[in-house]
């Protein structure tokens, strides 16, 4: 892309990094900079106000550029990740959005020390927690660099590198100067854009096709270069056994992950109440379940009216097929229509990535702060110390996100977040589920399950081919691959609800009753909730 649509999208990307730093500044200068107001922006949200925040956090890069990506390569397969996403929230409405936000104060480690030892469990659950972000993370700002490398010709690695580093240096600004209340408005605002151009998008296309449905599918079909079997399941994992099982554990991962996402759980305590949290959901399921039904005609309309194989020439996992599509609905490449809205279609992606990697980071960051450095600190700190950790953590973590974004740029952003998701239904929902409902769970099953969880998800995707081994791993040069498939949620869920039991019956230690019931009451009625 050159000359207007640069400059068009180049001043709407800094129309929005200008506007989110106001936001930003106008908060740090107003708040009081207590832990409550850093982490959960002083509980004053409403239920809208968070569903729109929640949504916001939800509908990441993966949401807008991976999974429409995905539909236009791989047809039917790629819908996938759609449906996962939005049946996972049916998870967290109906277990554990009431209960975490009565039974927790900041983060998830908060609902397990409820009546567990304290510190084995807080460095387990804030190591996990910080993991899981990390990986998200990472997609997003794969899908930061795709975006701004098609925006600059697509022949930049340099551009790209540096779009990842910009990325993750405004994510530390957000969090270390705004903290929860500016990352909140940030998201309402990213989320009432990004369902505006979303909306936008899918009346064009539909509009293109006279609103029949059939004719863009046999568009797509066609333009796919499979004919019919880009309409059926099979085309990325029917190819045998392996493909299928992988299918499988994506499904699975993507069903049980998000009530794991650390910074998801971390949004049902900036509301006042419980019942605000379950409306906080509601609202964000109306959202959620409304976009992602939009980018299964989106993906589609990219096959049909691009075509998959332009998709795949621009970015071979898919990550561009969205603004490729609003530049063809807006007249085509050099009209002034296809670079007005290739332009505003790329700045809301954008906006969109900077406003998850702020939620993301703020979340990881609590954990480094409110469960790492709270299990190790000495009694009697004031909790400002906390705050200030809290920051300094942001920019450590944004460093680390930056070096592996810049690794893995050829990566599926939905792909990446697959992978998050696995990591966060292992290690994160079997500790949190067993904590709201096993009353023989105890402080080893706890640090167990999580552990139990974690490194095995994290070992298999080492020795997976998304590390090694074929043509599309992070290192293809070499071969250490030892598991076959490329998403470990299949083996390493169960693995972490093993552990998790193991260690709760062979515990020297006998479950503490009292406190049992004392964290059931709370989480069913939210007596003494924070």
């Amino acid at each position: 892309m050159k000359g207007d649509h640069q400059t068009l999208a180049l001043l709407l990307f800094s129309a929005f990094i200008a506007v989110t730093l106001f936001i930003t500044t106008w908060v740090g200068r107003n708040r009081q900079g207590s832990a409550e107001e850093f982490y959960a922006g002083g509980r004053l949200f409403s239920p809208m106000e968070n569903g729109f925040a929640i949504a916001g956090d939800y509908m990441s890069a993966a949401s807008f550029l991976g999974i429409s990506g995905l539909i236009a390569l791989f047809g039917y397969d790629g819908m996938l990740y759609s449906v996962g996403f939005l049946v996972a929230w049916l998870v967290v409405l109906l277990l554990v959005a009431e209960l975490v936000r009565n039974c927790g104060r900041f983060t998830l480690a908060d609902v397990v020390v409820a009546r567990m030892a304290e510190r084995p469990v807080r460095t387990a659950v804030g190591t996990s927690s910080v993991t899981v972000s990390v990986l998200y993370l990472v997609a997003q700002m794969v899908g930061a660099g795709s975006l701004v490398a098609l925006l600059l010709g697509g022949t930049s690695d340099a551009a790209r590198s540096w779009t990842v580093v910009g990325v993750g240096a405004l994510m530390v600004i957000y969090v270390s100067f705004g903290g929860m209340r500016a990352t909140t408005w940030i998201q309402i605002v990213k989320a009432v854009l990004l369902m505006a151009g979303a909306l936008a998008l899918t009346v064009l296309v539909l509009v293109h096709f006279h609103g029949n449905i059939n004719s863009l599918l046999n568009t797509a079909a066609e333009g796919s270069g499979h004919g019919k079997d880009f309409l059926a399941p099979g085309l990325r994992y029917g190819g045998d056994w392996t493909s299928r099982f992988d299918f499988i554990s994506l499904g699975v991962a993507l069903v049980l992950g998000t009530a794991g996402l650390p910074h998801i759980l971390s949004r049902f305590y900036t509301v006042p109440t419980a019942r605000a949290a379950r409306r906080s959901v509601v609202w964000s399921i109306g959202l959620i379940g409304s976009f992602y039904l939009m980018t299964i005609v989106l993906g589609f309309g990219a096959a049909a009216l691009v075509g998959s194989a332009e998709v795949r020439a621009s970015n071979a996992a898919g990550n561009t097929a969205i603004p490729l599509l609003a530049l063809d609905l807006g007249g085509g490449d050099g009209s002034t229509g296809g670079t007005i809205l290739f332009a505003v279609v790329a700045a809301i992606a954008f906006a969109t990535i900077l406003a998850v990697v702020a939620g993301i980071t703020l979340a990881s960051s609590a954990s480094v702060a409110h469960d790492l450095y709270a299990s190790l600190r000495r009694p009697g700190r004031k909790k400002r110390s906390e705050v200030a950790v809290a920051r300094i953590a942001a920019a450590g973590i944004g460093a680390v996100a930056i070096g592996l974004g810049l690794l893995a740029q050829d990566l599926n952003v939905a792909f990446l977040v697959g992978l998050a998701f696995a990591v966060a239904a292992s290690a994160n929902l079997p500790v949190l589920l067993y904590s709201l409902f096993w009353r023989n769970f105890t402080t080893r099953g706890a640090v167990w399950s999580v552990y139990g969880g974690l490194v095995p998800a994290v070992v298999l995707v080492l020795v997976s081919p998304v590390v090694s081994g074929s043509p599309a791993s992070l290192f293809p040069g070499v071969d250490f691959q030892l598991f076959p498939l490329e998403n470990p949620g299949l083996l390493s869920i169960p693995l972490g609800f093993l552990a998790g039991w193991i260690g709760t019956v062979t515990s020297p230690e006998p479950p503490d009753e009292a406190k049992h019931a004392e964290a059931e009451v709370r989480a069913l009625t939210g007596a003494g909730a924070a």
